[in-house]
């Protein structure tokens, strides 16, 4: 990814809401989202941005940017520049550990695992913790609570949450209605859910905290609550 950095003697002009237009020697930077964000020599807060716009382009020598976002219009006109470059960015947060395809490395921010030289990311499912272990392909290993605590590769092709949580829980408890075995599914998260399916409609979410008991329904406990909210058992 890159941004695009120019600096130089602007006029700046911004049609919205509250429309004005200043003129001054700043700074401006487009975000590889787009994010157009015009700085001066005074405090960290930019004299005008727009976050995200809906479209943004950059054309002309010297070159005119413009952002626009719905009736919101952020145009940048340099009159000169001293700086007109494009620069490498990546993702910030708290080193992980180095990433094993580059030289860079790995960061964790806002539920992603990201490299600061290359393109790789990873998702992380909720919750999850990194340890300091290592898979054997080189990523970060997870630990991941869903009705039981597993750990994982963070490569979800690697080694699958879904297939670790099976390992843990499938068949280990038996349907309240029909007596036949809970299955681990996914159906926009992990259930357990009745192996007797259409016939038997029963399943419950599975939470983010291990299982700790047996319900007298014969359904698992978390926190020692039946994980059937409706349970009439004790």
């Amino acid at each position: 990814m890159h941004a695009h950095l120019l600096a130089g003697d602007c006029t700046t002009t911004f049609d919205g809401d509250r429309s004005y237009e200043k003129r001054g020697r700043v700074v401006c930077l487009r975000k590889p989202d787009d994010t157009l964000l015009v700085h001066d020599a005074a405090g960290y807060r930019p004299v005008a941005w727009l976050t995200r716009p809906e479209t943004s382009m950059a054309v002309g020598s010297p070159p005119t940017v413009e952002a626009r976002d719905g009736d919101d219009r952020l145009r940048v006109m340099f009159h000169e520049t001293s700086v007109d470059v494009r620069v490498p960015v990546s993702s910030a947060g708290e080193t992980v550990g180095p990433c094993p395809d580059c030289p860079g490395a790995l960061v964790e921010r806002s539920g992603t695992l990201a490299c600061t030289d290359c393109d790789r990311e990873h998702a992380l499912p909720a919750g999850a913790t990194v340890l300091e272990s290592t898979c054997d392909c080189g990523l970060p290993r997870l630990s991941v609570t869903r009705g039981a605590t597993v750990e994982v590769c963070a490569s979800r092709s690697c080694e699958p949450l879904d297939a670790a949580i099976e390992a843990a829980l499938d068949r280990r408890f038996d349907c309240p209605d029909c007596g036949r075995d809970m299955r681990v599914v996914r159906a926009g998260g992990l259930l357990l859910g009745c192996d007797g399916y259409p016939d038997c409609d029963v399943s419950v979410s599975l939470p983010d905290e291990a299982c700790d008991g047996v319900c007298d329904c014969g359904l698992p406990t978390a926190g020692g609550r039946c994980l059937d909210a409706d349970c009439p058992s004790p």
